[in-house]
Order: C-alpha cells, then sequence, then structure tokens
C-alpha cells in the first residue's frame, strides 16, 4: 500500500526506527506491504514464525527482520529486536489521513459561548454547544456534534458523526473514529413498589486521557455520579460498550465487541480480547497486566498478572452437542464419583457426601 506519493531510502527508515541495515541504503521505499502482497518498491515485515514460510516467495523490496530471522533473507533488510514495532512506526510515515482546512465551515453553528482556537478547524455541519473549549489543531469532521460544557483539547480528531454528550473532555492528540458515542446515559435503573422501573439520574461526566484512540461505533456512558475515565494511550476497537463509571488504566487495549458492565476498575497494559465480556454479581477489578483471551467472560475480579481465557473451544456440531449434553450431567458424575470415593474410604457407605 503506497501512501500518497511518500518515498524514503532504506537508511532513513533505519535511522528513524533505530534498526541495522543489511544490503542497499539507497534502495527507494514508497510504500507498505504484506510478505504475501508486498512489490519491489514496497517494506514488509517477519513478526511471527507462522509467516516465515513466505520468505521464499515474497517480491518485497526490503524486509524487517529480528535478529535470528535475518540469515533468512538474502535481500536489503532492516534487522531490529522488535520488527512489528519498526513496521508500525514506518508505517506512520505513509499515513494519509485527510487533514481539515483551519477555520469554521459555514454550515457549522458555534454556539456564542463557545471558545475554538483559531487553528482548529471545523466542518460542515458540526455543531459545538455552549461553553465548550476547542483547543489548537483540533479536526472535527462533518456532522460531528459537541455537547455543551465540553473540552476537547489540542490536536485531537472527531471523525464524521461522532457525538459528545454534555461534559465530555477528550485529551491531546486523541482520536475518535465516526459514529461513536461518548457521554450517553448509563444504564441505570430502579424498580419502584408497583415494579415500574425508575431511571437513576446520570450526573457524572466522561474523561479521555491523552493519546488514546477510540473505535467506530463505541460508546462509553457518563457516570451516574463520578465520571466514568479512560486513561492515556488506551486503544479502543469499533463496537465496544463501557458502562457508566468504569475506569480503564493507562496504556490498555480493548478489541472489538468487548462489554463492560459500569463500576469495572481495569489497571495498566490491560488486553482485553474480542467479545470479552466483563460483568458478575458485584464491581469487577482487574489488576495490572492482565491478558483475557477472546470471547471470556470476566465474572470475577483478576488481581494476578497473567493470561485468563474461558469458554468453549468449537468442535463439529456433532460432537459439541454431545459434550454440552454432557457437560449438563457434570454435577450428578461429582457426586457419584464422591459417593464412590467416600465408599472407598468408610468401607460402603456411599451417602451423599452433602
Amino acid at each position: 500500500m503506497t501512501g500518497a506519493g511518500r518515498s524514503f531510502t532504506l537508511e532513513e527508515l533505519a535511522e528513524l526506527v533505530g534498526a541495522e541495515i543489511s544490503g542497499d541504503g539507497n534502495r527507494v521505499i514508497r510504500g507498505l506491504g504484506s510478505l504475501e502482497g508486498a512489490g519491489r518498491e514496497e517494506i514488509s515485515h517477519l513478526s511471527s514464525a507462522a509467516y516465515r514460510h513466505l520468505l521464499a516467495t515474497t517480491r518485497a523490496g526490503a524486509i524487517i527482520l529480528a535478529p535470528e530471522d535475518a540469515h533468512r533473507w538474502a535481500g536489503d533488510k532492516l534487522v531490529t529486536p522488535n520488527p512489528y514495532l519498526a513496521f508500525a512506526r514506518i508505517s506512520q510515515q505513509f499515513s494519509s489521513t485527510p487533514r481539515l482546512s483551519a477555520g469554521v465551515h459555514p454550515s457549522a453553528h458555534i454556539a456564542a459561548s463557545a471558545q475554538v482556537e483559531d487553528s482548529a478547524a471545523i466542518g460542515p455541519g458540526v455543531v459545538v454547544g455552549e461553553r465548550s473549549r476547542i483547543g489548537a489543531n483540533v479536526s472535527i469532521h462533518a456532522n460531528t456534534v459537541v455537547g455543551d460544557e465540553c473540552v476537547v483539547a489540542d490536536d485531537v480528531v472527531l471523525m464524521p458523526n461522532v457525538v459528545l454528550y454534555a461534559d465530555v473532555q477528550i485529551g491531546a492528540r486523541s482520536v475518535v473514529h465516526s459514529g461513536a458515542v461518548l457521554g450517553a446515559d448509563g444504564f441505570g435503573y430502579t424498580p419502584d413498589e408497583r415494579g415500574v422501573l425508575v431511571a437513576i439520574a446520570q450526573l457524572g461526566g466522561v474523561r479521555i486521557g491523552s493519546d488514546v484512540s477510540i473505535g467506530a461505533s463505541t460508546t462509553i456512558d457518563r457516570g451516574a455520579i463520578d465520571h466514568t475515565v479512560i486513561g492515556d494511550g488506551v486503544k479502543i476497537d469499533n463496537q465496544v460498550q463501557i458502562g457508566h463509571n468504569v475506569r480503564v488504566g493507562n496504556h490498555c487495549v480493548i478489541c472489538g465487541c468487548v462489554g463492560i458492565v459500569g463500576s469495572t476498575r481495569i489497571g495498566a497494559h490491560v488486553v482485553l480480547a474480542g467479545g470479552v465480556g466483563v460483568g458478575g454479581d458485584g464491581p469487577i477489578e482487574i489488576c495490572d497486566r492482565v491478558v483475557v483471551s477472546g470471547m471470556t467472560h470476566v465474572s470475577a475480579s483478576i488481581t494476578e498478572p497473567g493470561i485468563y481465557s474461558g469458554g468453549v473451544i468449537h468442535s463439529p456440531t456433532r460432537q459439541w452437542k454431545r459434550n454440552a449434553l454432557r457437560l449438563l450431567k457434570l454435577d450428578e458424575l461429582f457426586r457419584r464419583v464422591a459417593r464412590l470415593e467416600r465408599s472407598a474410604v468408610t468401607g460402603g457407605s456411599t451417602d451423599d457426601p452433602e
């Protein structure tokens, strides 16, 4: 994939990421590509042993490899201990995300009490509410709504059709993708004497840190009393639901379709893989440096760093159905084993251990 006419020599890219060059440092790189699809003017990377076999057929002009794999590729290369990180940093040089021109589009509506820096770019159909503040070099794309008393810090990008309800603050250099909704009411109700659900007013706001990325159609609810807080450097994928009063620590990764129930506390450097659900009988806390694998349901607090998994591995349907039926009899099987063990100890009695 090329990047809007940009080009770099291999030597320039090596200097950028602190890698060692092997081969022609003057080779011109005009884009990025996978090992399978890269062309002669593109650079690729080998970050997993699972793709080593592609080295034999790739047409990439250069490859980023770890020292232990350097001998496997005779062509031009960059050698670094973390090829994927180097590839990520190089990819930023080829990014061609469109930027708006500074100024306010004639069709935008800016409240009289709002403050907008001159260098900010406000696109068509944008609404900025009362007493909100828009920082320097902010880009707000078409039809985005910034509610009352919001703060959008310097260099933030809000893509089209983002909605910030009132009292949402976003830290510097963060990006919010299309369709995200920040600050909608948390899901709080309690039944009255007749069983009619009465809403609990959601009086808190949302506080987003710096360098955060929020994916398309993700929703982050406002707090009931205290704020919902997302720490610095957090990366949130598409279609994630974060409930009211959740607190997410710095530099977490929350993958697509994760759902987090209100009042959850998540530490720093936590990874929640796709489809993880967090919610149980009481507030849940997840400590620092936990990885939860895909589709796992976290129903109790996690207090030790590590990798946690749940769910059932897929299998052919007929086999899965048989195993599911057997799983329903697990309690009965346990009782039978317990009775047999008791019988062995007591010399024949098989009374239920309860």
